[in-house]
């Protein structure tokens, strides 16, 4: 089962372009599949427009009455999805406004065929490129990556901002039970949760590559709801809780990576909130 996460706000005009090519490029594929849209307080025509697709395709949709932003509603999906699905299906989300063709769905399944946990596209391999895009937003891009490369240095990323990605959904199920709550920690901030899952992938020991495509900016027919300077707060915040060598990301979920790739099992029973607490007041109480 495909799983197809999107999340919504205020996209009725993007919407009628971007469900009928997922039918399509899902037909092609002969898969089976099912869309979640996460519908984060929209107050545009978006309700209706679902309920309309409702019946013309296979299609969830879970709705905040008001509008709590990117993190949080990326954060209800990711878990709706791990609930609602098992072991050996594919989650993939993108973007709801048109800018991420579905046809690129091919190519990441193939490389999770490869035995890639994690498949990002990417505007930055060759063949990859962006339209639509001024020159200013350009260089913020490349900065920004490039920042995030330096900080983070996910092995096989090279495009850390783009959210159009592919995951093995037990490494999903699998994250949310070691990191609880925490899977995606910086909720108010912005677009910074696109960023914080990869790197909570990475600390679990996921494996990851890309595959090369084009950010169609020129397709975009909504208002883009981010927030620069918020965003950008939250990468700085991002890079303080994974280095902070008291208590920070890195220093909690030491070994980690080791030990899930070696069992996930004994990865989820070692690390999960419960076990990480007794661990804590054992060297208290010691």
């Amino acid at each position: 089962m495909i799983w197809i996460l999107l999340p919504a706000y205020n996209e009725a005009e993007s919407l009628p372009r971007l469900l009928p090519k997922i039918v399509e490029a899902m037909t092609t594929l002969k898969l089976d599949y099912r869309v979640v849209v996460v519908d984060d307080g929209s107050s545009d025509e978006t309700p209706a427009l679902l309920e309309q697709f409702s019946a013309q395709l296979p299609l969830d949709v879970m709705t905040h009455p008001i509008n709590r932003g990117l993190g949080e509603t990326e954060r209800d999906g990711f878990e709706y999805i791990a609930r609602a699905g098992q072991d050996g299906d594919i989650l993939v989300r993108f973007d709801c406004d048109d800018t991420h063709e579905p046809e690129y769905i091919a190519s990441m399944l193939a490389k999770i065929d490869q035995g890639f946990d994690v498949v990002n596209t990417s505007r930055f391999q060759p063949g990859g490129d962006q339209l639509g895009v001024n020159g200013y937003r350009t260089f913020i891009s490349y900065g920004a990556n490039l920042f995030m490369r330096m900080v983070f240095g996910i092995d096989g990323v090279r495009d850390y901002s783009c959210g159009f990605r592919a995951y093995r959904l037990e490494v999903i199920r699998d994250a949310i039970k070691i990191f609880g709550n925490h899977f995606v920690q910086l909720r108010g901030l912005g677009f910074t949760s696109t960023l914080e899952t990869i790197v909570k992938l990475k600390i679990l020991g996921c494996r990851f590559a890309e595959v090369p495509f084009v950010l169609r900016y020129d397709q975009k027919a909504s208002e883009s709801k981010m927030v620069s300077s918020i965003t950008t707060l939250g990468y700085l915040m991002m890079a303080l809780l994974y280095h902070w060598p008291f208590g920070g990301w890195r220093s909690q979920y030491k070994g980690l990576a080791e030990t899930y790739r070696r069992s996930a099992a004994e990865g989820v029973e070692r690390f999960n909130p419960r076990a990480r607490r007794q661990r804590t007041v054992s060297r208290i109480g010691f």
